[in-house]
């Protein structure tokens, strides 16, 4: 098993990404702390986890909530023994999409950046804590292109300041591999772009609907990623397996963007 005797915290974990990983690093045998908004998801999460044997715990943290997220760093360290490994799956809500830049407002264009930054930030920054006293350690960050022009697409999206929040994430991403890599600190980021089942959307003509088509159209393996094989990556990334890996972003976009 992959992560055997490992402690997993995954913020996010009541979502689909978030719960997707925190059930594959159960699967490979880490012991996972749930953190997220939402205790509904989060038990709901915990149960499948539970039912299939694994090891879990929840915990209602707010990750852009500064005392909360280091006081949950805390508890998880101390109960645990190690903070191993930390995964954040939050999201940003309230994004405006589909129109452009020169069109959008300073709120709109602010939200998913700040959002993005802030949840990332205090959430690695209460791992990298833990992890640099211990010696060891794997933070895992989540971005995705988000750019108007993608460069295996030939149709442009405006993605509002979603795309700038996904590159301050792999620029934190670098910083933080960057400072903590003598304290024997991975920090990775996973990059897929559209994942297949949370963009899901029934309406035909949305902005969403439309991401999905250009992607499956043009993306090299003519589909996205699902969040399955998200997690699977994100469970290999978090193992000693990975050891020489820092400092990157890991593309698992099916082809959608060529590096």
């Amino acid at each position: 098993m992959l992560l055997q005797n490992k402690n997993a915290v995954v913020h996010g974990g009541g979502g689909r990404i978030g719960g997707a990983v925190a059930r594959a690093f159960a699967r490979e045998g880490a012991r996972v702390f749930l953190a997220g908004r939402t205790p509904g998801r989060l038990e709901k999460t915990a149960a499948a986890i539970a039912e299939a044997g694994g090891a879990v715990e929840t915990a209602v943290v707010d990750a852009l909530d500064e005392r909360a997220v280091e006081e949950h760093a805390a508890a998880v360290a101390a109960a645990a023994g190690s903070l191993d490994v930390s995964f954040n799956a939050v999201g940003t809500w309230g994004d405006v999409q589909a129109t452009p830049m020169v069109e959008l407002g300073l709120a709109d264009y602010l939200r998913p950046v700040e959002i993005a930054t802030t949840a990332h930030f205090l959430t690695a920054r209460a791992a990298a804590r833990r992890m640099a006293a211990q010696g060891s350690g794997v933070i895992l960050t989540l971005s995705a292109t988000g750019t108007l022009s993608k460069v295996a697409l030939r149709t442009p999206i405006p993605m509002g300041g979603f795309g700038v929040a996904c590159a301050a994430i792999e620029g934190l991403t670098r910083a933080l591999a960057g400072e903590l890599g003598t304290s024997g600190v991975r920090v990775v980021c996973l990059r897929p772009e559209g994942i297949a089942e949370p963009f899901a959307d029934p309406d035909p003509d949305s902005h969403r609907a439309t991401i999905t088509n250009v992607v499956e159209q043009e993306a090299l393996l003519r589909r996205r990623p699902s969040v399955q094989e998200v997690a699977d990556v994100a469970a290999f990334l978090a193992s000693d397996r990975a050891g020489a890996m820092t400092g990157t972003v890991v593309n698992v976009s099916c082809g959608t963007v060529v590096d």
